[in-house]
């Protein structure tokens, strides 16, 4: 079997198809163009904590003592360099010499970016990490606390991003203006960025579905032999050897010995296949909860994805509701979603409208874990059943043990998101790309969304 994936041109664009990011809210404005992340210093990414206050990479406070009748925990600013949030656990733990379940922190950063964000260790930590030295990690603001940072506990994020190598056309500065503008007022697709899914191998959310559907075998194959024309030739033929030795362990052990040992999670489920061949499901316990659930998680978003996509691609509105929509209303101080909702087509409509025109009340969509009833989304429900069958889905997948296993229930999210104090801050001569433009913008956004799809707006 052909378990190439192949895309024409290899661009961002059509990985973002492949994941279910299909429309864009300002299709009517030409996109800029452009390159981001073109180093780590042009995406800057400062968590924004509870209490509204966004955290800043210089900032450090005096430390308090450690009052063992009093806390429990070490928090402190975590500032990472061109380092992925796991990653940058991953070698605090080892400094440390804890186990990764001491540690705690609200959501993920991006690799590619100066970031910092707050993290919390159970126990008194506060002289070893006045001491750690990790090259291109940074901590400051230690302090004690009763209680950890919780996952998902931050108000959101903000970032300072420049997009380069602009391609200077007439009347390029009214173009982005007219995009922001529009950004601000109206809002773009809240989708899952491809952070969820992997940039240059997009098949988090297949080895998900795999995982759900219990085809071990499947889901191993999609994680360590597939291969994508959008990742490295050599790695795609190193991928291969590795598929087509899976039935003979001496031919597997000298595939592996080519096989590069930075790709960890790959290497565990290599080495159990070596050890016990052919027991697929039992190499998945080699991989930490952690990881299991964001794959799981990636399967779920890409069936969110698709729900937005295929809204728009069928004729209906984005930005206003339908008949069976469901509308979440707001908190009036963060504007995160409450657990309130209505279904649009019924004795409140007017009152919904008016909420939504006053950012109180917003369209949102079902992220389907295993206790989501569909029946209460019957807009919504009718696209993911056209969904389900396009992709061959049995109705009874999300009864999987997995889903109960990691509680990952259905939750709600967003339809769109708005950008929050979204500004062009400049305008200027590329120096590293002599002849193009450069522009820097800041904004924040509301946890759980992606600054990348905001991006995709403006450059397309």
């Amino acid at each position: 079997m052909n378990y190439d994936v192949k895309f024409e041109h290899n661009n961002e664009s059509e990985i973002e198809n492949f994941v279910g990011i299909e429309i864009f809210s300002t299709s009517e404005i030409e996109g800029i163009g452009g390159i981001y992340k073109d180093s780590y210093k042009d995406f800057i990414v400062k968590e924004i904590i509870e209490s509204g206050k966004v955290l800043e990479i210089k900032e450090d406070r005096e430390i308090n003592p450690y009052l063992p009748d009093k806390d429990n925990f070490t928090t402190f600013n975590l500032i990472k360099i061109n380092m992925d949030t796991f990653k940058a656990v991953k070698k605090i733990c080892r400094e440390l010499k804890i186990p990764r379940e001491k540690i705690f922190y609200s959501g993920l950063k991006d690799k590619c970016s100066i970031s910092v964000q707050k993290i919390s260790i159970k126990g008194n930590y506060i002289e070893d990490l006045k001491n750690l030295n990790i090259r291109e990690i940074f901590i400051r603001s230690i302090r004690p606390t009763k209680k950890p940072v919780n996952l998902g506990s931050n108000r959101g994020n903000n970032f300072t991003i420049f997009i380069r190598k602009i391609e200077d056309t007439l009347n390029l500065k009214d173009k982005i203006e007219d995009t922001l503008k529009k950004l601000r007022n109206n809002g773009f697709p809240n989708y899952f960025g491809l952070q969820r899914f992997g940039k240059y191998r997009p098949n988090s959310h297949l080895i998900g579905r795999a995982l759900l559907e219990e085809d071990y075998e499947e889901a191993f194959k999609v994680f360590v032999s597939h291969t994508y024309s959008s990742e490295s030739s050599n790695l795609s033929i190193l991928r291969k050897e590795i598929g087509n030795s899976l039935d003979n362990t001496s031919k597997l052990k000298v595939a592996y010995k080519k096989f590069p040992k930075s790709l960890s999670y790959e290497c565990k489920l290599i080495e159990h296949i070596i050890q016990y061949p052919g027991d697929y499901k039992g190499a998945f316990g080699n991989l930490n909860s952690d990881l299991l659930n964001l794959i799981i998680n990636a399967f779920q978003s890409y069936l969110f994805n698709k729900m937005i996509s295929l809204r728009v691609k069928k004729g209906y509105p984005l930005f206003q509701p339908v008949e069976g929509d469901n509308i979440g209303i707001l908190d009036d101080i963060n504007g995160n979603l409450t657990d309130v909702r209505y279904c649009y087509g019924k004795n409140y409509d007017n009152y919904l409208d008016k909420a939504i025109e006053l950012n109180r009340a917003t369209i949102v969509v079902p992220i389907i874990g295993f206790d989501t009833d569909l029946d209460q989304f019957p807009f919504m429900n009718q696209l993911f059943e056209e969904i389900r069958k396009e992709v061959n889905l049995s109705p009874n997948i999300f009864n999987s043990h997995f889903l109960d296993k990691y509680d990952l229930k259905g939750s709600i999210r967003a339809q769109i998101v708005k950008p929050i104090g979204l500004e062009l801050v400049e305008y200027s001569d590329d120096e590293i790309y002599p002849g193009n433009k450069k522009i820097k913008i800041e904004f924040s956004l509301n946890k759980g969304s992606y600054a990348t799809m905001l991006l995709r707006e403006i450059m397309k």
